[in-house]
Parts: structure tokens; C-alpha cells; sequence
């Protein structure tokens, strides 16, 4: 896979550590990322920036650059949607009261996941979920964690089709502000907002066409166009929505663990010609703006 716009950069603005549901530690990523050639990357992990400094410290050990990056979940039309922030200003204090809101609002429904799977009679999964995830809260993928070292199932996919995924007692609707709220959040902070893996939704093309259009309202700036699992119809698709509405372009991996090829960090589908690259608008980050 390439890199648009320049062969010597390999940007990949969308990954997670184990500060949010990833498999790796900060410096892990940060290392793996580094083998993989990353020239820049974004931690993007779920509703907190917890692992910016430890991966910090390792980006500048392996010659990265580190932009600052999160992933929010929000609603649009009753369905769960994230919105990935970058460049944003990692000390603005209402960014992190809102940050701490979002926490409290993650540490419920790990909770709630907690007291559903109590039938299954395992001590202290609350716990041993938030020690899987490094003391941070703990997602679904850390309850299935649990779940096979308990010997309730074989493996995580088993996890997840029996306890976790979609319709099961694990699978547990949080509360989250309205999109427009989070992109405010982000704008607020000097950032950009991006519409994280659109396809990923499971929503119809005119469903997407709306969402895109009502995001654009409120002040998003961004798209995701390559992201990893997507076709090239996908691609194509995200490249209209993206011209339609007048958006910059991102892109990223979506990494969350090694072993999974299609979401490696770095590999990423070419981004189509006449995009305009979300890192044009960085303020941040020295030598990826148009007119460095």
C-alpha cells in the first residue's frame, strides 16, 4: 500500500493502544509503528488522551511524529457514531472537563457490562476487565479476555458471539452526547473533527449521504477515506462524500491489535487525486501544512 501526495511520508492518523481497547501499550504501538516505517502517527484512542504522553516519549526515541489524536463516541439519529479529533490542544480545560464526562460515561457502561454477565458467576470481573485493560476502562474486548481466561469460552470471537456482540447480554448502549456537541468539543479546542470509518456503520448510502451533510453543519472539517476493511467501491463512495461536502481527507489504519493484516499500522489504500489531505491544516505538526 502507498501513501498519498509524498512516498517518503507514511501518515496513519487512527490507531488505539491499551488506553482505550488496544492491544498494545503506548510505546509498543509507537515501536510497531516505527518497524512499519510510520513517519506520522495519531493515537486515537476511545474518549481519552491517557496514553499521549507515554507515547510521546516513545515517538520522539523512534523519530515519529506524534500528533494529538482521540476517538469520541457520539449519537446521530439513534445510532453510535465516532467522531476522531487531531490537532487539537491536549491542556484546553473544557476539552478535558469534557473528556472526564465522557470517562464517567464509559465507567457506567463498563459497569452495567459487569452486572450482565454476573450470571456467569466470574469473581471480580469488573476488576480483573480493568486490570486487562491497564487500569483504564475496560471495553468489551477486555471482558473477553476475561471471559477466556475464566474458561467460559475458547477465544475472543467466541466471547463476542456468545456474551459480547451486537444483541447480547454484554452488548451495552452507553449514553453519548449528540454529534454535534462533540465536534464542538474538538473545534473549541483549536482541533480538527474527522467522521471515523463512515462504512463502518452498516449505513445505507443515503443514510451516509445525511450524516455527512448534518456533521458538515456542525462544523466538522474531515473524512475519513481510506481506512483499513474497505473496498474500493468503498473508496470511491467516501471520495464523493468527501468532494460533495467540501471535507478534507483523512485517513488511518484503525489499528487495534498485531495478527490482523487488513488494519495494519501503515498500511493504508492510496488516497484518490483532488483530495485535499487533513494534515494541510495541521497547526501542530512542522513540514505537513500546504505551505510548509
Amino acid at each position: 500500500m502507498t501513501i498519498p501526495q509524498d512516498p517518503v511520508l507514511c501518515i496513519d492518523l487512527h490507531c488505539h493502544s491499551t488506553a482505550s481497547d488496544g492491544a498494545l501499550t503506548p510505546t509498543e504501538l509507537v515501536n510497531r509503528a516505527a518497524e512499519k516505517k510510520v513517519t506520522h502517527l495519531a493515537l486515537t484512542d476511545h474518549d481519552t488522551i491517557n496514553g499521549l504522553e507515554e507515547a510521546r516519549s516513545a515517538a520522539k526515541a523512534n523519530d515519529i511524529v506524534l500528533i494529538p489524536g482521540i476517538e469520541l463516541s457520539c449519537v446521530w439519529r439513534s445510532n453510535t457514531i465516532h467522531i476522531v479529533g487531531l490537532d487539537f490542544d491536549i491542556d484546553n480545560q473544557d476539552f478535558q472537563e469534557a473528556l472526564a464526562q465522557q470517562n464517567r460515561n464509559r465507567w457506567a457502561r463498563a459497569s452495567m457490562i459487569a452486572e450482565r454477565l454476573s450470571k456467569l458467576d466470574i469473581p471480580d470481573l469488573l476488576k480483573r476487565a480493568t486490570a486487562e485493560s491497564g487500569g483504564d476502562v475496560p471495553g468489551r474486548p477486555h471482558f473477553a479476555r476475561v471471559l477466556v481466561e475464566a474458561g467460559i469460552v475458547k477465544n475472543a470471537a467466541q466471547a463476542f458471539k456468545r456474551y459480547l456482540g451486537s444483541g447480547k447480554a454484554g452488548d451495552v448502549k452507553a449514553y453519548w452526547p449528540e454529534l454535534p456537541e462533540i465536534v464542538r468539543w474538538i473545534n473549541s479546542a483549536g482541533g480538527i473533527a474527522v467522521l471515523a470509518h463512515p462504512r463502518k456503520y452498516k449505513l445505507t448510502a443515503t443514510k451516509l449521504r445525511d450524516l455527512t451533510a448534518d456533521f458538515r453543519r456542525a462544523g466538522g472539517q474531515a473524512i475519513e477515506v481510506s481506512t483499513s476493511g474497505q473496498s474500493s467501491g468503498d473508496l470511491g463512495f467516501l471520495t464523493e462524500l468527501c468532494m460533495r461536502e467540501k471535507l478534507l481527507a483523512s485517513q488511518g489504519s484503525d489499528f487495534h491489535f498485531p495478527g490482523a493484516p487488513w488494519c495494519e499500522l501503515g498500511r493504508i489504500m492510496k488516497m484518490p487525486d483532488g483530495l485535499e489531505p487533513v494534515w494541510h491544516k495541521f497547526r501542530q505538526v512542522p513540514g505537513l501544512n500546504a505551505s510548509a
